[in-house]
């Protein structure tokens, strides 16, 4: 079992100020593979007065400095790359083909569209009325992490807040601990200055709470769910900090009778089930016009029943376990709900597969005949669990999408792309995709609503990081 009790502060690994250990388990297995230890206020403290001291000299570097250790880190990040894909499924249980094809890629893509994004971003900028504006790095930032895509939202606060020129205390997830960590080594390895990044990991009830209301933490960066993020946000309402969130999703999936149906519902559910259903942005609420609805079931069904479970050690596209116990009771709680509630269960249900006995594995679930008053059309799974409903019309689809507290991301489906335009322009949400778009690396990540606040990735997430200094001068006239 690997030790890794100590935290990294102001470039170099200290033990913890109080010994309180946590065993880090393998999802596939439940056996504990790691310990970590989480660290306390004090423990905290220490890391925001080395982030503290060191923004005085490395808030006065240049963009050209800051650009070489990204490009180091670049490097370093890509010759480790693999041992980022295996740390990821040996904590998180994706798929190891999964890891190497996205979990771990979002360490590289993420940190060249912040490459990018710094070599065109403007620091200076004159107004047309004389006054000059400057953009300066905001100071020390706090940065919460969660456990669902672990080294993408690392990559998310760390990089802007480095690139910009502020320091940072980075709080990963408990559950998945082990990626920070290697990220810290490879940070360290690049050259960064003591004390420009820091490491503690801890629980958001004792270490994330003392990093929100610390007064010498100019901002909070905090991804997870919407519950917590209410938390952190009263948590740092008193010295008025800077917050930006990242929190849930229910996101709706409108599927047009003009939509290629084959290809796009395979896809939907595919995406759906992507990361054992992990994801804040997945399209877990599948809407389908009536008149091609019993279709849509039909190949829904089908494609469901081929969705593999496996061992996350194995290559291939099969469907790993949830991250932990908490997790799993949760999802067959909801599974449940759905039961319960009248859904109809087209593939999945309550339980384990057969054959996955250990491990935190669910069956792949897809309900039919779901209505928007149901539990599971209302609360983020965040497990491999479909629901679909029927719609008539363009503004019923528009109004069940709508109806939500939620607004991370939605799906358009249709062979019409003036009714995508349309659609699309109506739905409260930050991100659309249209007949299975992805997400590209350099464009703005982030929600309406509950959703959260503030955008991440590429210019618009560096100038979350950043404060505006006007100078009004006298010869302005």
């Amino acid at each position: 079992m690997l030790d890794k009790r100590k935290f990294y502060i102001n470039g170099e690994w200290a033990a913890p100020l109080a010994a309180n250990d946590l065993k880090v388990v393998n999802p596939a297995t439940e056996q504990p593979v790691a310990v970590i230890s989480m660290g306390t206020a004090a423990d905290i403290d220490r890391a925001v007065t080395a982030a503290k001291k060191a923004f005085s000299s490395y808030s006065r570097t240049s963009v050209e400095e800051r650009l070489a250790l990204l490009e180091r880190l670049l490097e370093i990040y890509k010759r480790r790359y693999e041992e980022m894909a295996q740390t990821i499924t040996l904590e998180l249980g994706a798929p190891i083909t999964m890891s190497r094809q996205q979990q771990a890629d979002v360490g590289v893509g993420h940190l060249q569209g912040f490459i990018d994004a710094l070599r065109r971003l403007k620091t200076r900028d004159a107004l047309a009325n004389g006054d000059v504006v400057l953009r300066e790095p905001i100071g020390v930032c706090g940065l919460v992490t969660p456990w669902n895509w672990p080294i993408n939202q690392i990559a998310l606060k760390v990089i802007p807040a480095l690139a910009t020129g502020s320091t940072c205390v980075l709080k990963p997830s408990e559950f998945t601990p082990l990626n920070a960590m290697l990220y810290a080594e490879m940070i360290h390895e690049a050259g960064f200055p003591a004390g420009t990044f820091n490491l503690v990991n801890g629980d958001g009830v004792n270490a994330g709470a003392a990093l929100s209301r610390h007064r010498d933490v100019d901002m909070m960066s905090f991804t997870g769910s919407t519950r917590a993020g209410i938390a952190v946000s009263k948590d740092a309402a008193d010295t008025v900090k800077r917050v930006t969130l990242e929190l849930g999703g229910k996101s709706p999936n409108l599927v047009f009778e003009d939509a290629d149906l084959e290809d796009r519902i395979t896809g939907s559910v595919l995406e759906c089930f992507n990361n054992s259903g992990q994801s804040c942005d997945a399209p877990s609420r599948l809407l389908v016009q009536t008149s091609v609805y019993d279709k849509a079931v039909e190949i829904a069904l089908r494609v469901g029943r081929e969705a593999r479970v496996g061992s996350p050690a194995e290559e291939g596209s099969h469907i790993g376990p949830l991250v932990s116990d908490i997790q799993f009771a949760r999802v067959q709680a909801l599974i449940n709900a759905g039961i319960a509630e009248g859904a109809r269960v087209l593939v999945g249900g309550a339980g384990k597969p057969e054959g996955f006995e250990t491990g935190y594995f669910v069956r792949p679930t897809i309900f039919a005949d779901v209505n928007n008053d149901m539990r599971i059309a209302r609360e983020e799974v965040f497990g491999p669990v479909l629901a679909m409903m029927p719609f008539d019309t363009e503004e019923e689809a528009i109004a069940i999408a709508n109806d939500t507290s939620y607004g991370l991301a939605a799906y358009i489906q249709t062979g019409d792309p003036a009714r995508a335009e349309r659609v699309a322009a109506r739905l409260r949400a930050g991100m659309v995709h249209i007949n299975g778009a992805p997400h590209r690396y350099g464009s703005p990540f982030g929600g309406y609503k509950q959703s959260g606040n503030g955008r991440e990735g590429g210019i618009f997430g560096l100038e979350d990081f950043l404060e505006v200094k006007t100078l009004h001068r006298p010869d302005a006239a």
